[in-house]
């Protein structure tokens, strides 16, 4: 029996801007497994972020096929829920009413005092239990964006999409989150068959490898697949006796290479605009 949650193949993506058209993805095809924790890599502007927008049903003009459950994919589903780089909270909701408003739009058959009950408890868990009758502009940017993933677990959706959530944060709090993340991930599920499955875009090196089963690197302008590496350091993982291994400065090395040939690559070719 397939274990695969989420299935690309061929995918191709193209826009039309003044006349002229512009591939953002060539020919993707890789699948996630059901529990896994994937990260997709690659330069800025190699259609990371696209990938994500038709994985979440937003952007429907592509060429190929996603399965989601091994149905294709019909637009945004109850069964993704969606972090962005920008924390999106509505400001005139508090902490609160924001994760219950979320819990709502997938989980319809709860009372209101269920799901307000259920945002405290995961407001708890992100260490924001004391801030949700706060509003987002009373919150540090680390706070929301801790809020966006106490709502995007609340959800209880299978499947998590992240879009560099942690990119607009400061280099502490942006390990803290990852660690939070990381911790909050791996309580989804005692085994991979009930965890829930995260798509995750990046163009941190580490960060990728610290949360990652799997690693997708995709070369720059167009994306496409460059290759899909296996992370072979055991889960739990621990960042700071981690980095100071031989064998995680080895991947890293390796991770840094396929990212930076293509880029040199492409630059050596006259295809890079800066």
């Amino acid at each position: 029996m397939s274990t695969n949650k989420i299935e690309i193949k061929n995918l191709t993506v193209n826009y039309a801007e003044k006349n002229k058209k512009f591939m953002a993805l060539h020919d993707v095809n890789f699948n996630v497994n059901q529990g896994e924790f994937v990260s997709i890599v690659g330069a800025s502007g190699c259609g990371k972020s696209t990938l994500l927008s038709v994985l979440e049903g937003i952007y429907r003009e592509f060429e190929g096929e996603i399965l989601i459950d091994g149905k294709p994919l019909e637009g945004t589903g109850k069964e993704r829920g969606v972090v962005f780089q920008h924390y999106s909270l509505f400001p005139w909701m508090t902490t609160r009413k924001n994760i219950a408003f979320g819990i709502k739009q997938v989980r319809k058959n709860l009372s209101k005092t269920e799901r307000l009950k259920i945002a405290d408890e995961f407001l708890e868990k992100v260490g924001l239990g004391d801030f949700g009758n706060k509003y987002p502009s009373q919150l540090s940017g680390g706070m929301q964006q801790r809020a966006a993933i106490a709502r995007a677990l609340a959800m209880d959706t299978d499947i998590l999409l992240m879009d560099e959530p942690f990119s607009a944060i400061d280099p502490k709090n942006r390990v803290v989150l990852q660690e939070l993340l990381l911790k909050l991930w791996e309580g989804t599920g005692d085994t991979a068959e009930t965890r829930k499955t995260v798509v995750f875009v990046t163009h941190d090196i580490d960060e990728a490898i610290l949360l990652s089963d799997r690693i997708v690197v995709l070369t720059s302008h167009p994306g496409t697949v460059s290759e899909i590496v296996k992370v072979p350091f055991e889960r739990p993982r621990n960042r700071s006796e981690l980095v100071q291994t031989l064998e995680y400065n080895k991947f890293r090395n390796r991770l840094l290479s396929l990212f930076y040939d293509d880029i040199t690559s492409k630059i050596g070719g006259e295809e890079v605009v800066l």
